[in-house]
């Protein structure tokens, strides 16, 4: 890797960030697959580096939480007790969070979607916070004690349950029932009704999809190792929140956030490394 210069290193970043394959970087690069994966490594872990140190004191008002399922080297249902000695594979979920007015993701985790990594995620997430915050979630029961773990009485705190119907016609796969209806119900505090939304974070993770071909359904595009898993998404979102201009905003999400005072470029990314 010593090999690539700033500029060669950047067009790597900037093919993964756009949800291109190793495979396709290396046809498009010229850089070997090795050394590819050896770059992610690498610079995943210092812009995990850099986000931890610097998402903190945030002034978020609202936020949004939910999950994204993907996989690492096999489905669930294909692993088998050889597989796990091998390392981590099967189902992965992504816990994630958005500031609702800034659109940043102030932090993410990748676990399994039990309360253990609830409860982690909640911490960690509490812990970037500088003040009281609106949050929203879903429906799902491990967020009741992780919240209430994390943040106590300090919170206004409301789940957003949908209702799907039960037409059979209306499944797809990968793809709920038609969502029928939705149920506000305040666990906390006192959060505001028009706030009680789990939009932004949904549209953030459908940003994930499309900007990251490891979550792309329906391929062979998938993590092999759940440590490039990891190491993609914190370059993602070292990307995401400091490089990439939100189009609402006009901005990127970490300069409306005042966590940054100007625009980064993949290059500044890269710079991490050094």
């Amino acid at each position: 890797m010593n090999k690539l210069d700033t500029a060669k290193r950047a067009q790597v970043v900037s093919a993964i960030v756009e949800g291109c394959s190793i495979r396709s970087i290396v046809r498009m690069t010229g850089v070997s697959k090795n050394t590819v994966a050896k770059l992610l490594i690498e610079l995943g872990a210092a812009c995990s580096k850099y986000m931890d140190e610097h998402l903190t004191g945030l002034n978020c008002e609202r936020v949004q939480v939910d999950e994204i399922w993907a996989f690492v080297g096999c489905k669930q249902k294909a692993v088998t007790v050889q597989k796990l000695e091998k390392g981590v594979c099967g189902d992965v979920w992504t816990w994630i969070a958005i500031d609702a007015d800034t659109k940043l993701v102030p932090c993410f985790m990748v676990g399994q979607r039990d309360p253990l990594t609830a409860r982690d995620f909640m911490e960690d997430l509490a812990g970037r916070l500088a003040n009281r915050v609106q949050l929203t979630s879903d429906g799902l029961k491990c967020y009741l004690n992780a919240v209430k773990t994390a943040f106590g009485n300090d919170i206004d705190y409301a789940m957003l349950i949908k209702i799907y119907g039960n037409n059979p016609e209306g499944q797809k796969r990968y793809s709920p029932a038609e969502c029928i209806g939705c149920e506000c119900k305040r666990i906390k505090g006192n959060p505001d009704p028009e706030h009680i939304s789990t939009s932004y974070i949904e549209r953030q993770n459908l940003t994930v999809r499309m900007s990251l071909r490891r979550f792309t359904r329906l391929t062979n595009a998938f993590s092999k190792k759940v440590e490039n898993h990891v190491a993609a998404l914190a370059v993602f979102y070292m990307y995401y929140n400091f490089v990439r201009i939100h189009q609402t905003l006009r901005v990127a999400p970490a300069m409306a956030a005042g966590v940054t005072e100007r625009l980064w470029s993949i290059e500044d990314i890269v710079k991490l490394l050094d």
